[in-house]
């Protein structure tokens, strides 16, 4: 498998070149078609408001979503040429969460932004986890990535989720120069790590031609999110593969988890998948 697809969510805000130079290195690695998805969002509004200023406020809401298209198309166009990959634009009405999710599942990877902290009810990153079926790549709030994919920590627990992150990550980790495994609160027996934790993944790995290592760490759930980050700096890593909600999304609400901890304080782009 390639990546040959790769949607990027873009919109007017400042970080909107920062996810696209993202998209461009990837697509430039993989000899991949890059997808710019801009969505005018319709929000809507309480009825006594509508029924009042109906007209007006369609008006406005008009106007900001052409001068948003403009600017998120000006980005495009000015990082699209450096790379020398072929480029699509596409500009579409609707809820964000929707149709993001709906062009993700014609794409290999989709890359978007690391959520506000006051992000509604429904982020975009989780839908894009649940729904699509395809691996999500987020790119943090802050900070400039020149490489990605270079030196790759993984984060291994032997689950299904952890599972196919691995292998939707492998065209990235095949052209890696180094890819460490952490095997996160290894268990053994026939459902666990086996007899070495992370070592069979590593061999896994290896006779794909990736040149991976791997360690394992024990670690409390409420701090097994931060080890990966420590680690991630201590590697030097300019990317994190992972699995997302091992467990009841619900429960992972309730009493956080390593997912949610990751998506708000990670530090260098996150590949994720369920």
């Amino acid at each position: 498998m390639a990546f040959k697809d790769i949607l990027v969510h873009v919109d007017n805000t400042e970080r909107t070149p920062v996810r696209l130079a993202v998209g461009a290195r990837l697509a430039q690695v993989h000899d991949a078609h890059l997808i710019a998805l801009n969505v005018r969002t319709r929000p809507v509004l309480p009825q006594f408001i509508s029924a009042q200023f109906g007209p007006q406020i369609d008006a406005v809401r008009n106007r900001f979503n052409e001068e948003a298209a403009r600017e998120a198309r000006a980005a495009f166009d000015a990082i699209a040429p450096d790379y020398g990959v072929t480029t699509e634009w596409r500009d579409v009405d609707g809820g964000l969460v929707d149709s993001v999710v709906l062009h993700a599942r014609y794409a290999d990877v989709t890359i978007i932004g690391q959520a506000d902290a006051d992000e509604g009810e429904r982020p975009l990153a989780d839908a894009l986890i649940l729904e699509v079926g395809r691996p999500l790549l987020v790119v943090p709030e802050a900070g400039r990535f020149n490489t990605i994919g270079e030196r790759v920590v993984v984060a291994w627990n032997a689950s299904r989720e952890a599972t196919r992150a691995v292998h939707d990550a492998l065209p990235v980790l095949v052209g890696a120069k180094r890819v460490h495994v952490i095997a996160v609160n290894p268990v053994g027996g026939m459902a666990g790590h086996g007899d070495v934790p992370g070592a069979d993944i590593c061999l896994h790995l290896s006779r794909h031609g990736v040149n991976a290592v791997c360690e394992h760490i024990k670690s409390d759930d409420l701090r097994a999110g931060e080890m990966l980050l420590s680690r991630v700096t201590d590697e030097a890593a300019d990317l994190l593969v992972m699995g997302a909600y091992g467990r009841s999304r619900l429960r992972t609400m309730v009493l956080g988890g390593v997912t949610q901890h990751i998506l708000r304080h990670m530090t260098v782009p996150v590949l994720l998948s369920h």
